[in-house]
């Protein structure tokens, strides 16, 4: 019931997406889009089709979502922690506050010179890169949702002889699992986005690199596939972690 509610919530949104293929598919063979520089969809459908059927896919993608995985999971898990730290202590919160905001404006792509020089091009790299850019909206809203706990809940803990420990296991963290998994959220498209920078400023390994080399040889219809091929991909990352967000907090459903 579901699966099929949200097919149907889907509908729309695929139609228009159609409706979209197939006006460029149109424009293109009417000759009012350059084909050089952006072949018909037709023609990077079956691009995508043929690098699936040889087998192309595979490797690439594994090595975009282990990179992708192994940074976001390490931002959330220390994100989470450090956010509840200092929500909880005001100590934490005024020793480490004065760092993450000095950190948090920068445009997280400039540390990534930075990081080549400490860590080469390799993965510790291109890990701490992902990490880094989806560390602070996980860390920003994790804070935020500790404190906006209704103190009547944490009163009653108190009331009940809880240690400080267990009020913040028990009633602070579960109060606060919305706003963790909305920071995830929009963490997501960060750290993907510098998955891929990564790859194309090491030059080794994953989509990134593949986009950035077929884009250097001019082999456009590749370049596109691969573009595609990446979509999917953050669809598909998408859907895991509403999928996640339904099992770890049901009861958000109703908002939706």
């Amino acid at each position: 019931m579901f699966v099929a509610r949200k097919l149907l919530d889907l509908l729309p949104g695929l139609a228009f997406i159609a409706a979209v293929i197939l006006g460029l598919q149109q424009l293109s063979e009417a000759g009012l889009i350059n084909r050089a520089l952006f072949p018909p969809p037709s023609v990077i459908g079956s691009t995508v089709l043929d690098l699936l059927r040889n087998g192309d896919v595979a490797g690439p993608l594994g090595d975009t979502v282990v990179l992708f995985l192994a940074g976001f999971l390490l931002a959330s898990l220390v994100a989470a922690v450090l956010g509840i730290a200092m929500g909880v202590s005001p100590r934490v919160n005024d020793l480490l506050n004065p760092l993450v905001e000095a950190i948090r404006p920068l445009p997280k792509a400039a540390l990534v010179p930075v990081l080549i020089l400490f860590l080469g091009l390799g993965a510790p790299m291109k890990i701490t890169a992902v990490a880094l850019a989806a560390l602070f909206p996980v860390l920003i809203n994790t804070v935020q949702g500790v404190r906006g706990v209704d103190p009547v809940l944490v009163a009653t803990g108190r009331t009940f002889g809880r240690s400080r420990l267990a009020i913040t296991l028990g009633i602070v963290v579960p109060a606060s699992v919305p706003f963790i998994l909305a920071g995830m959220r929009v963490a997501l498209g960060l750290a993907l986005l510098m998955t891929i920078l990564s790859e194309m400023l090491a030059g080794t390994g994953g989509l990134g690199a593949l986009v950035l080399e077929n884009q250097r040889a001019f082999r456009i219809r590749q370049m596109y596939a691969w573009l595609v091929i990446l979509a999917v991909l953050g669809l598909a990352i998408n859907g895991a972690m509403l999928l996640a967000e339904r099992r770890l907090a049901p009861w958000l459903e109703k908002f939706r």
